[in-house]
């Protein structure tokens, strides 16, 4: 019988277990050199425990994180054993579908009642309801004004003056303090005033798709505690899981004061009755795995069953809901997103779009051209800024003003708008700014994006627009570029980066990232 050969190892074999050698000497030599330094944990002794007045805890309630995938050595499985490897794999993958199911939009009629948002600050549910039947520099300095009471003081022109000092004379909001009006769970994303003037009905939408609804008109009801103390009730608020992820703007209808629409990166918007309680979607794309997130929405003031929408896929869609989804228009405007826009108020074919790409552009929907995806309304013309453009909006005067991340607020003035002709060209000197206002627009990851909101009809017709500031204040500024006030008040402890006028009146509001409300009256 042949001698067994011994098997030939090549030389980078070789090397390898040179190198596992080398390498586990050096580990053992650390090891005892760490537990000469590092000597390993007396056992503790035993002491007597003082005796302590036992305390009532609540139970900690622990959220849940979406599962995220780990590798199976950090798990624990080892990389041999195919089946326990296979399992491990399963369950991830399932509890990825679990949390990515969380964020699906949910289609058809909602009640309310079963929606709600739980804790004890939302507490008011449906039934809150109830109220409303009836109706008809970089670096932020928190605190450290940029406008104050010498600016008043100082104002030359008469008329600006007696505005100003109208202005600063809106009072916060006093029944609760802030603290205490925690409208939606999360991070405020958008916020719109019912149009009403009966009483002021404030809504806002959450980052994770809750929408809370305050009607600031309610009285505090004092109360007694058990050692006879006075105090009184928390406010009555109502949040409700209307939308699977953020909600991004609030519209209200002309013709029903019981109807608000709402829009979300869910891709859907919906229609919320207040009479019956009832959130009906009114769009979504007809495939359910087809992602259409929208970012802005309005309604034509002439007609109240259409509705224009923006997506983030840099998108303008316009759809009537008395038909069906399929049926909405949807135009491919720019390749970056489009952050906000607005219809012009009293022209509402033209369109205001703000983009990533760093333009405002004027767009024309009485003019569509172009065929299959080339067709779009027509361009009437742009302005680049340079740095991305966050939103734009227009005011009843034809103005435009734009918030964006090279630090300004620019007011574009076209008071003719109403006599353009269809897929006219406007030229670049038309579309420069005629107004510029530094202002820090710098919100980072954690605060709203400062969005310039006009007062839709101001009933002393001078028109103004709102705007979160970075020092924990809301600005007012007229159309001319001058600034009207600066709000703030006791108990603001985070930006109201959401900042919103009442249609008519001379309420503002503001909303943070805490969920929390500041109201101005």
């Amino acid at each position: 019988m042949p001698p067994k050969k011994e098997p030939v190892i090549s030389a980078f074999e070789r090397k390898r277990l040179e190198n596992i050698a080398a390498n586990n000497a050096i580990l053992s030599e650390i090891s005892a050199t760490a537990d000469k330094i590092i000597p390993s944990k007396a056992t503790p002794t035993k002491t007597k425990a003082k005796k302590s007045t036992p305390r009532k805890r609540e139970p900690t309630k622990v959220a849940h994180q979406p599962a995220t995938r780990r590798s199976t050595r950090l798990a624990g499985v080892d990389a041999d054993n195919d089946t326990l490897k296979r399992k491990f794999e399963v369950e991830v993958e399932a509890a990825a579908e679990k949390a990515k199911a969380k964020k699906l939009r949910v289609n058809g009629d909602l009640q309310l009642g079963d929606i709600s948002v739980e804790g004890r600050k939302w507490e008011g549910g449906v039934d809150g309801l109830g109220l409303l039947k009836g109706l008809s520099v970089r670096g932020a300095q928190p605190g450290v004004k940029t406008f104050d009471e010498d600016d008043v003081e100082e104002t030359s022109d008469e008329n600006l003056k007696e505005l100003r000092l109208r202005m600063r004379n809106l009072k916060m909001y006093d029944k609760w303090p802030v603290a205490d009006i925690k409208i939606v769970p999360q991070r405020i994303y958008s916020m719109g005033f019912h149009p009403t003037e009966d009483k002021p009905i404030i809504f806002a939408g959450d980052k994770e798709g809750a929408m809370g609804i305050f009607d600031a008109s309610q009285e505090p009801i004092k109360t007694e505690d058990d050692e006879d103390e006075e105090s009184y009730s928390d406010p009555v608020i109502s949040a409700f899981k209307t939308h699977a992820r953020t909600i991004t703007s609030f519209q209200f209808s002309s013709v029903d004061a019981n109807a608000v629409y709402t829009s979300s990166y869910d891709s859907s918007i919906r229609k919320l009755d207040l009479d019956k309680g009832v959130s009906t979607q009114v769009f979504a794309p007809v495939d359910a795995g087809v992602e259409l997130p929208i970012s802005a929405m309005d309604i034509p003031s002439t007609d109240p069953n259409t509705i224009v929408f923006s997506t983030l896929n840099g998108q303008l869609g316009r759809h009537d809901i008395r038909t069906k989804p399929a049926d909405a228009e949807i135009w491919h405007l720019v390749d970056p997103k489009i952050g906000g826009f607005s219809l012009h108020p009293l022209q509402p074919h033209l369109v205001a779009a703000a983009s990533l790409d760093r333009t405002l552009k004027i767009w024309d929907l009485r003019k569509i051209q172009g065929t299959g995806d080339m067709r779009k309304p027509v361009l009437l013309g742009e302005h680049e800024s340079r740095l991305s453009v966050s939103h734009a909006s227009w005011s009843s005067a034809g103005d435009i003003a734009t918030s964006s991340y090279d630090d300004t607020i620019k007011i574009y003035s076209f008071p003719d708008a109403g006599s353009w002709k269809a897929g006219v060209e406007l030229f670049d000197d038309q579309m420069e700014p005629v107004h510029k206002i530094a202002h820090n627009n710098q919100t980072g990851r954690w605060v709203t994006i400062l969005k310039p909101q006009w007062q839709k009809s101001p009933f002393d017709g001078i028109q103004k627009f709102a705007i979160g500031n970075m020092n924990r204040f809301v600005d007012i500024y007229a159309a001319n570029g001058e600034q009207l006030a600066q709000l703030d008040g006791d108990g603001i402890t985070a930006v109201p980066a959401v900042a919103h006028f009442h249609p008519t009146l001379e309420w503002v509001a503001g909303g943070n990232a805490s969920g929390k409300l500041c109201l101005w009256m």
